[in-house]
């Protein structure tokens, strides 16, 4: 998301946003204002609160976005001049600027999740509210804290965002991967040195995530994030530190891949939450 608000800041902010289509109703969450409200304004400023996008209009306006899993943002230097048709392909939301250029927001499957909302103020979209402080903004004394408010598996503590903002499936892999710690442990069992461990482990993945992708085109991003991983979406391929075989927990909707190596002892997790192994 930081990656996607700096490319929308170098190439979009100060364009005049024309008009927003929505293609997907149920993606667009608000009434009041009316997306037409959103046309005829100056795209003042790109930012995110954690994993929501937040798209600055003049007036005092915000298009706040999340993308939820399978969506992303595509830039088109040139879009076609006909409107989009309602619940017709993978677009749920077009952002038309006065150079012709713009952007979609789409989201792949058949799930969607993808969200929008037009609002006075980011802090009226509910998952924004929620939003504990960001994860490269909190010192060790914070995270800490946050971290021990909650008493579960590392892995969905990490990821709540309400815990702390921004970690999300892919790099909560790669933050507990660098940490060497099992994303089952306990969090309530953490010792002081193994949380120094992950605090250190967060701000540097984060921060090299950023570093790497700031200045990439958003259509490049996901290749670039996908070159600098270690574990996540690598189940079957060797581990780049120790060798050993990228394994995958599987849920009903989502799955975490670990290195046993690196993290359990050499012991594979078994395929369930539930699993009763390396805490």
């Amino acid at each position: 998301m930081e990656a996607l608000a700096a490319y929308l800041r170098e190439r979009a902010v100060g364009h005049t946003v024309e008009r927003v289509e929505v293609a997907a109703i149920g993606a667009l969450k608000t009434y009041d204002p009316p997306i037409i409200a959103a046309g005829d304004r100056e795209l003042t400023g790109a930012g995110r609160h954690g994993k929501f996008l937040d798209l600055e209009l003049s007036g005092g306006l915000h298009l706040v976005a999340h993308l939820a899993r399978a969506g992303w943002l595509h830039y088109r230097e040139a879009l076609t001049a006909g409107p989009l048709k309602p619940g017709k392909g993978p677009i749920a939301l077009r952002v038309r600027l006065d150079d012709g250029s713009g952007f979609d927001l789409t989201e792949a499957g058949t799930k969607k999740s993808l969200a929008a909302y037009l609002v006075t103020d980011p802090a009226q979209v509910p998952g924004v509210a929620r939003l504990g402080p960001d994860a490269l903004a909190v010192d060790r004394a914070t995270f800490g804290d946050r971290l021990g408010s909650r008493n579960g598996q590392v892995k969905g503590v990490l990821t709540s965002q309400d815990v702390l903002a921004g970690v999300g499936n892919a790099y909560s892999d790669e933050i507990l991967h660098a940490a060497k710690l099992s994303p089952f442990a306990l969090t309530g069992r953490l010792t002081d040195p193994q949380i120094d461990t992950l605090y250190e482990a967060t701000r540097r993945v984060l921060t090299d995530a950023v570093t790497r992708s700031v200045g990439q085109k958003a259509a490049t991003l996901k290749a670039e994030k996908r070159s600098g991983l270690a574990v996540h979406a690598r189940t079957g391929l060797p581990c780049p530190v120790c060798g050993d075989t990228v394994r995958e927990v599987s849920f009903a909707g989502s799955s975490l891949q670990y290195c046993p190596g690196c993290q359990t002892d050499g012991k594979p997790l078994a395929d369930r939450r539930l699993s009763r192994l390396v805490r």
